[in-house]
């Protein structure tokens, strides 16, 4: 069976292939280019592919990218929110363009690092399920994906823990992978410094504005929106007694509100843009678990559609810093049921 393996030059995808070479496969890597001449992942995948005696071939993306992820995540911080380029970038470009690259040299499938497992239920339909390491779980940014891709789409390092994953490496004489840190930036913004970003590009148009509590009482002059994300705490210059935290963010008023620690946390949220891989999406209420950042806990909620494509979302205890636009992912023991953006904290009216 031929696969092709995204191939980042890191620990996962480098193990993943390992794995899938030793399983008897015809293994091929694909790195996908983003970022016009910056060719630090395709060196590293190049290395990786060469310890494994596999072809290993770099496909330029950045039109796609530049229009499914960067161009979103710019819309996105104008209005206000705070996007999530990875959920995006699965969906449309890794198992999207890149993995409609890997079809076209007739391969079977499509692997990826990633820390998660895909099962096929009685009735036909592919189930996303967690990662076998919790600390490591990455569903959280596939819940996107769709039955097509997950029909073709391999997950060999989803049965493992990280320390495992590095065990092997190591073992496998890919000492320079494992000892590869892994990113914790923005893949297309080196150094993570997203306002500069935003800013060099001229998308947005980031003016000085007031800082206010929830009274409407003005407390200092923040830099720009861009700058901010409900439940922030550093940056915001502001002297109190008591520290203050990002609350919510006001692009038509130019304004920043802030508050208490506890007034951060809230119990409902309106989400959008479902995606629902448990068959069809729910026509009434139904008790779920709910993640609303990757490194959030599940919590227990009400998921309850509400017509416009809108969706109601009610937790037991209330949840800190629920920000708009990042991804609400929802979940069934270990099995992922689906996953929606997040519109606003709050109800519908």
């Amino acid at each position: 069976m031929k696969v092709v393996i995204a191939l980042s030059g890191g620990v996962d995808s480098a193990v993943a292939a390992a794995i899938l070479q030793q399983q008897g496969h015809e293994v091929v890597g694909a790195t996908m280019r983003v970022v016009p001449g910056d060719d630090r992942a395709p060196r590293a995948a190049a290395s990786v592919a060469g310890v494994l005696g596999i072809p290993h071939h770099v496909y330029g993306l950045t039109e796609a990218f530049e229009e499914y992820v960067i161009a979103d995540f710019c819309r996105q911080y104008a209005a206000g929110r705070t996007p999530n380029p990875c959920v995006r970038c699965n969906r449309y470009i890794k198992f999207g363009a890149l993995r409609d690259k890997a079809r076209a040299t007739g391969a079977d499938y499509f692997a990826t690092g990633h820390h998660a497992r895909i099962e096929k239920d009685k009735s036909g339909r592919y189930l996303l399920k967690k990662g076998r390491d919790a600390a490591k779980d990455q569903s959280y940014f596939l819940a996107q994906l769709t039955q097509e891709q997950l029909s073709r789409a391999v997950f060999p390092v989803g049965e493992l823990t990280k320390g495992e994953v590095r065990k092997l490496a190591a073992a496998g004489g890919l000492a320079d992978a494992a000892g590869r840190p892994e990113s914790q930036e923005i893949c297309f913004i080196p150094g993570g410094d997203h306002v500069k970003f935003l800013r060099e590009r001229g998308e947005i148009e980031d003016r000085p504005g007031p800082i206010r509590d929830s009274q409407g009482n003005v407390l200092g002059t923040h830099r720009g929106i861009s700058a901010y994300t409900v439940g922030q705490r550093r940056g915001l210059g502001l002297a109190a007694a008591a520290p203050r935290y990002v609350t919510a963010i006001a692009p038509a008023e130019n304004a920043v509100t802030v508050g208490p620690r506890e007034a951060i946390y809230a119990t409902e949220l309106v989400a959008g843009d479902l995606n629902w891989l448990a068959g069809d999406p729910p026509q009434e209420m139904i008790k779920v678990m709910a993640r609303v950042r990757h490194r959030h806990p599940e919590a227990a909620a009400a998921l309850t559609p509400r017509g416009n494509g809108e969706y109601h979302v009610k937790f037991r205890k209330p949840q800190p810093a629920i920000a708009p636009g990042q991804a609400v992912v929802f979940y069934r023991g270990d099995s992922v049921l689906g996953g929606g953006t997040i519109l606003r904290q709050g109800s519908l009216p």
